[in-house]
């Protein structure tokens, strides 16, 4: 079985999201706006589940797709999501406002590189998705906000299969991105306050989670 033929598989065993959810998934293929692909997200949730953080800061809110799933998969869960784009923050309000969790989830307008005040944290994760030439700059603003059971989590690793790509077959106009998004994998895998998987569903999801201490250890 092919590689595609296994994640067909994986997703016609996804069982079918509310009605408001798949049209906004469909909305988003008519109008080509880069949501989270399925199969990652419903990882991704999965995960969530598992780690149940009380808290959540997002990097790129798009149409509010993955902060609003995110949101409704854990009940009592806040979500606070920044998206710089004017006409995707007005298209994410108007989905939050449909949603079940509106009252949890906090949408922050402006550039997550510039903003003047950040989120007052701590967040128990940290969700990264979006511009991925800027992943590195968005962990150094960010990381600080964590709680000490933070995890951080990264959507496009693979960029669609061009981070595996030589160089030379990497179309000119994505290759200084797709250069920093190797820089960025490689440096956080080598973090020595981290540990982390690159897992290979949807697009490439990393998995960050903080080492445990060895200052006592090391004293011992």
């Amino acid at each position: 079985m092919m590689e595609h033929e296994y994640s067909r598989y994986s997703e016609g065993l996804i069982p079918p999201r509310p009605e408001r959810i798949m049209a906004m998934e469909q909305y988003a293929r008519d109008h080509r706006v880069p949501i989270m692909q399925l199969e990652g997200m419903e990882a991704l949730l999965q995960i969530l589940r598992v780690q149940r953080p009380g808290r959540i800061l997002e990097i790129g809110t798009a149409i509010g797709y993955s902060a609003i799933r995110m949101a409704e998969a854990l009940p009592g869960t806040e979500v606070v999501t920044i998206e710089r784009e004017p006409a995707m923050q007005e298209k994410a309000e108007e989905n939050i406002g449909r949603s079940e969790a509106e009252g949890r989830i906090r949408l922050v307008r402006g550039d997550a590189l510039e903003l003047e005040k950040l989120p007052e944290g701590p967040f128990d994760a940290l969700f990264i998705d979006a511009a991925k030439g800027q992943y590195r700059r968005f962990f150094d603003i960010y990381e600080p906000l964590l709680s000490g059971r933070g995890v951080i989590y990264c959507d496009n690793m693979f960029m669609h299969g061009l981070s595996a790509e030589d160089p030379e077959d990497i179309p000119r106009k994505n290759r200084t991105m797709i250069r920093k998004l190797r820089e960025f994998t490689e440096w956080l895998m080598a973090h020595p306050g981290y540990d982390s998987a690159l897992l290979p569903v949807g697009d490439g999801l990393m998995i960050s989670t903080k080492k445990e201490s060895t200052e006592e250890g090391a004293a011992l």
